[in-house]
């Protein structure tokens, strides 16, 4: 299990290191009084990266709440660490392919990532019933 603690903790840390990528190019007086709308105003790879962040965000919830669902059911430790470690790598391709402005490729991540999400969901499940 410690793998899969790893990687959610991984996966809750990536949205933080792309904020900080996305505010890469100014110092912290210039987007602390008012960040959302100095985030509104970037450009070029730094808007990616606040994108990025933002999916990061939403992506965490369902990933870190099927982890423990599939933990607390049963489902043997090896299947939860692939699809945690799958989940993970996907989910650093993404952000890799949203700052590299290659929309089909961060697509791709997106999806696979998503599905390991509800494989983890799919094998709790079976494990329940």
């Amino acid at each position: 299990m410690f793998i899969t603690v790893l990687c959610v903790l991984l996966a809750m840390l990536q949205p933080f290191v792309l904020s900080v990528l996305a505010r890469s190019s100014t110092r912290r007086g210039d987007y602390l009084p008012s960040p959302r709308e100095y985030n509104e105003g970037l450009t070029g790879w730094h808007k990616r990266a606040h994108f990025a962040q933002l999916n990061a965000f939403e992506a965490f919830p369902p990933f870190a709440a099927a982890v423990v669902l599939s933990w607390l059911a049963g489902v043997p430790h090896g299947r939860i660490t692939l699809l945690a470690v799958l989940f993970v790598v996907f989910r650093i391709g993404h952000a890799a392919f949203y700052l590299a402005d290659k929309p089909g490729l961060r697509s791709q991540s997106w999806k696979l990532a998503m599905m390991a999400v509800v494989a983890l969901y799919v094998l709790t499940l079976v494990q329940l019933g």
